[in-house]
């Protein structure tokens, strides 16, 4: 079922949405993109007569109660953005109470899901390796579709608008679903937008195509690259996971991140690269360090030529030139993961110059952007050019893992 073509009208919703949102020590929230990114969904039950009920997790308490990760600090940030005063379900295990008192246009929000060790079916206070910790697990199952049968017997209709939880099968994001019929499941606007825009990059590209993965680490992409050399014309590798492919064809790196045991698996991607016709592009030339630190001196030097006492810390203007070509001569533009020690003003350059090139590709030369993973997304907002590439990602692990080809838990229970 498509959200816009339901009717709420008589009907009490639950509403899987992230609101794992910042907060300071006071409990005051931070930012409220989250909570405003669900807005179109909530509205929609809502503006039809509907009676919504909203769960979400914050941070990682691990099936204990901590009132510092509870929701109930949220609840006047929601209610503001909502237009509607949101009442609050202290315990979401046992809320049948006041969902059943909700009348069309009210709205409730559950305490933290993750309070309960049922929602990520992950087994508590028992070591994992171990023969009870296989028992526990296969007892947790059980435990995990109760509860989910719980939490869907509140409302008659269920939403999943939490793309950033959608790689999970937790009791929220993908059990519950198995409680309602196709008619009465659906994604919500925010995940149907992630979904479609994913779709675009990943099945309706145009070409050229071109994929920038950045990051510190070649382990945390190494799926994610395997399977972009079957779908992309050009891949730029940056950030510290291309001192790696550097070393492993004989480069000197000097203190430069890497990782050794990765060095094969650097060499298979370089030469399935050449084999698929896929134009591969490393760094050539590194802004250094001779610290990692945002203070350190700073020098250029070719990225297989760095001396001993130095470490690669951002991308040169050499290098960025290069691959300004590359970006702008593209229909279809992926960008995952930065090409710096980004959290350090005077090595941020490089990905800043990344962001305004995926920008200018958009908006001068058409082509379609997609943006996700924290510093890429937070490049793309500090340089305010996020409303300038074609859509910015909100669930960073959840793309991954889509763009590594794997089906997302969250989507398919809606679609099964």
């Amino acid at each position: 079922m498509k959200i816009n073509n339901f009717n709420f009208s008589g009907h009490k919703a639950i509403v899987r949405v992230d609101f794992n949102v910042p907060l300071d020590k006071n409990g005051h929230v931070t930012d409220d993109t989250r909570i405003r990114g669900a807005l179109p969904t909530l509205k929609k039950v809502l503006s039809d007569g509907g009676a919504l009920i909203m769960m979400s997790h914050m941070g990682k308490p691990k099936g204990k109660v901590k009132m510092e990760l509870s929701l109930g600090q949220i609840v006047k940030n929601v209610s503001e953005a909502l237009g509607v005063e949101v009442k609050f379900a202290k315990d979401a295990g046992n809320a049948d109470a006041e969902a059943a008192a909700l009348k069309p246009g009210e709205a409730l929000l559950l305490e933290n899901l993750r309070y309960y060790p049922e929602e990520e079916g992950k087994p508590v206070d028992v070591a994992k390796g171990t023969p009870e910790y296989d028992v526990a697990k296969e007892e947790m199952k059980g435990r995990q579709k109760a509860f989910a049968k719980k939490l869907a017997s509140y409302a008659d209709v269920y939403v999943n608008d939490a793309f950033g939880t959608a790689h999970r099968k937790h009791a929220s994001t993908a059990v519950i679903a198995d409680n309602f019929d196709a008619d009465h499941k659906m994604l919500g606007f925010l995940m149907e937008k992630e979904v479609s825009a994913i779709d675009n990059v990943l099945k309706n590209a145009q070409h050229p195509f071109t994929a920038i993965i950045g990051g510190s680490k070649v382990s945390s992409k190494l799926a994610v690259i395997k399977n972009l050399l079957d779908k992309v014309d050009n891949l730029i590798i940056g950030g510290g996971m291309g001192y790696t492919f550097i070393k492993a064809q004989g480069g000197k790196i000097g203190q430069s991140l890497h990782e050794d045991e990765l060095i094969p698996e650097a060499l298979n991607v370089i030469a399935a690269a050449k084999e698929k016709g896929v134009r591969l592009s490393l760094s050539t030339h590194t802004v250094c360090g001779q610290s990692f630190s945002n203070d350190t001196p700073r020098k250029v030097f070719p990225i297989n030529e760095i001396p001993d006492e130095w470490e690669g810390m951002d991308a040169a203007e050499q290098s960025l030139e290069e691959w300004k070509q590359i970006i702008l001569s593209s229909k279809t533009i992926l960008w995952n993961g930065p090409v710096g020690v980004f959290e350090f003003e005077n090595f941020a350059h490089g990905t800043g110059e990344i962001a305004k090139y995926v920008a200018e590709a958009t908006q001068k030369n058409g082509a379609f952007s997609l943006v996700g993973g924290g510093d890429s997304v937070a490049a793309v907002n500090k340089f305010k050019l996020a409303d300038k590439v074609s859509y910015v990602s909100t669930g960073g692990g959840a793309m991954l893992e889509a763009i590594e080809g794997k089906v997302l838990p969250g989507v398919a229970a809606i679609e099964k």
